[in-house]
């Protein structure tokens, strides 16, 4: 990474859909994504009923970041070195003494060093990573309180009903079928769930196009749901933004499968073609696909040998990592978490949250705490207070999501409004300049903060 970063000096700018350029309503969807899971586990497989049911104080333990053991039901936060910053078992905390108990006078988790260098998925834990998944993580504290409840021991036999509830609802066919709980629910009110784009967020995607820069989106929804999307937040016009559109993309190995990457594909009427392209020769709406091939397009549309790109996303696994790791891209990700812990929200936000519903309806989220703010069972998503060997001493540590922010992205920010919105209230005859220090300058949430405030300021 250069010492400084600068949209300007990019040929393509790229952007992953969900939760990056399409921003949700986290708790309408939230509660939505949470039903879509317990319903199925209640229906198709025996659960108990009340699973569906949840208080507003509930959504307390919904935090992004935990990882769970599989192996025995407990939930972890981790430190940037892989110590245990804080657990629960099921959804009942584990005390300094238990958490010693489990996991050593060290607290070391003992997946760390396979999760932190691949981030690749495991039969013995799995990293809630996304707002699509994260009710996941309720959900299997839940279901390990209800199994405790019941006698039954707790092994990683639930996890296989999980995968498939997650799979009912979201499969490529699901869209199309009306399957699960999710997309019917989402196709009947897309303005429920999502919130549109804002004419600045719009008019900043067209001035970098008409200034000459490649516009790519990369998203592993499947083509229908991605239709659905765009025309809901950008438009029926939604195309003429973006010079190639990917989806199924199946990120991170999009980025990761080489040299058994995957071939693009052709779509018809959202079906894709049987047989590969051998290659990417020219613009357009493509599914499926890998790196490698794009690369060699990018190059040609540039004209230049190496084209600088950078990719917004909001996933560490599927985006920051890989983008980073393989393709060698600047990325900037997408942290609504900065909103919840102190950076003030845009005036497009404020507004989006208004119109979300109406006013006879507001009663069942009263209370209820948004996926991205702090959580009072878990604390900060960036940094937590850390007592060592079972003594008194505290000290504070990043956690290890916020290391991995520094890590693989050259910057975060709460939105893309943030940074379209300054924009706005400039005119400019080329796109905006904005210039960042380098991550290694951070060393505590507050420096995330000062570097969004820096990213955006008059320096653009």
């Amino acid at each position: 990474m250069s010492e400084y970063f600068s949209l300007s000096d990019c040929d393509v700018i790229g952007f992953d859909l969900d939760h990056t350029l399409c921003r949700y309503h986290l708790k309408e969807t939230s509660r939505l994504i949470y039903e879509s899971f317990a319903r199925y586990l209640v229906e198709h497989k025996g659960y108990d009923k009340d699973l569906l049911n949840l208080t507003p104080a509930t959504w307390d333990f919904c935090f992004k970041g935990l990882v769970v053991d599989l192996e025995d039901g407990n939930l972890v936060k981790l430190a940037e070195d892989g110590t245990v910053l804080r657990a629960t078992h099921g959804t009942s905390d584990l005390s300094t003494e238990e958490i010693i108990k489990h996991y050593g006078p060290k607290r070391e988790w003992n997946h760390f060093n396979s999760l932190s260098t691949s981030f690749t998925r495991s039969s013995k834990y799995y990293f809630y990573d996304n707002y699509f998944d994260l009710p996941g993580a309720l959900l299997c504290g839940r279901v390990v309180d209800m199994l405790h409840k019941r006698g039954n021991e707790v092994n990683s036999d639930f996890w296989k009903d999980m995968v498939a509830a997650i799979d009912h609802n979201y499969n490529t066919s699901a869209f199309r079928d009306d399957a699960g709980t999710y997309f019917p629910s989402v196709k009947r009110d897309p303005g429920q769930y999502l919130q549109r784009c804002s004419d600045s967020v719009k008019t900043w995607l067209r001035s970098m196009k008409n200034a000459g820069q490649v516009l790519l989106l990369i998203t592993s929804s499947h083509s229908d749901y991605c239709r659905l999307i765009c025309e809901h937040i950008l438009g029926k016009d939604f195309e003429e933004l973006f010079d190639i559109i990917i989806t199924n993309a199946l990120k991170p190995g999009f980025f990761s499968l080489v040299p058994q990457q995957r071939p693009f594909r052709t779509l018809v009427n959202d079906v894709e073609e049987s047989e590969g392209l051998p290659s990417l020769d020219k613009p357009g709406w493509y599914s499926q696909g890998n790196w490698p091939h794009l690369h060699e397009l990018l190059k040609k549309m540039t004209g230049k040998p190496e084209p600088k790109v950078v990719y917004f996303g909001d996933s560490m696994r599927s985006d920051m990592f890989p983008a980073s790791s393989f393709g060698k891209w600047e990325t900037v990700m997408i942290v609504e978490e900065m909103e919840g812990e102190g950076v003030p929200k845009s005036e497009a936000a404020l507004s989006n949250e208004a119109q979300v519903e109406p006013l006879e309806k507001k009663g069942k989220f009263e209370g209820m705490k948004s996926p991205s703010a702090v959580s009072n069972q878990w604390g900060s998503y960036f940094v937590d207070v850390h007592k060592s060997g079972g003594g008194d001493e505290e000290s504070q540590k990043l956690t290890w999501c916020c290391h991995c922010i520094h890590k693989y992205s050259t910057m975060a920010i709460p939105s893309v409004e943030h940074i379209a919105v300054q924009w706005g209230k400039k005119v400019f005859s080329q796109p905006p300049i904005v210039q960042v220090p380098p991550p290694k300058m951070m060393t505590e949430v507050s420096n995330l903060h000062q570097s969004y405030t820096s990213t955006v300021r008059d320096r653009m």
